[in-house]
């Protein structure tokens, strides 16, 4: 993931262009990483370590997106709506 994909993801989903931490940004760019992740473990299998991080960045995703869920439930909607995960 390169600068440009990260400001790129920060117009989309944050409130201006300096809001880095905000749940839904984090959960964003997590997002991307785990896809990216994803498409290298389909090309190499045996890569436990890479396996490894994937499945806590999942988990972390996963915590961030229950956080945003008992905050702000409108939010979280429109969050997994724009990003195409659970369901």
């Amino acid at each position: 993931m390169n600068l440009k994909n990260k400001q790129e993801i920060i117009k989309k989903y944050g409130k201006d262009a300096k809001d880095t931490g905000s749940t839904a940004i984090q959960i964003a760019m997590m997002s991307k990483k785990i896809t990216e992740l994803t498409e290298h473990l389909k090309s190499n299998q045996k890569d436990f370590a890479t396996k490894r991080g994937l499945l806590m960045m999942v988990g972390k995703r996963k915590r961030l997106l229950s956080y945003l869920k008992s905050q702000n439930l409108d939010e979280y909607r429109n969050l997994i709506k724009k990003l195409g995960i659970r369901g």
